[in-house]
């Protein structure tokens, strides 16, 4: 019996900042799911961390 193998199709590859943001839009989407408590109050430290590197890396990008 012969297998065949497949390979993954591969996504293109996706920005510093598309990654960023896909990651705050899963964790803004868990955010609305948590009550009130510690683990929601780290999620949203987590998101003001991923826009400060947004920001960072727009700083950081046009400054030459």
């Amino acid at each position: 019996m012969q297998r065949t193998i497949q390979k993954r199709k591969r996504s293109e590859p996706h920005t510093f900042e598309q990654r960023l943001e896909e990651h705050r839009v899963r964790l803004e989407s868990r955010l609305a799911q948590l009550p009130r408590g510690a683990e929601r109050e780290q999620i949203v430290a987590r998101i003001e961390q991923l826009q400060t590197a947004v920001e960072l890396n727009a700083m950081l990008s046009t400054t030459g």
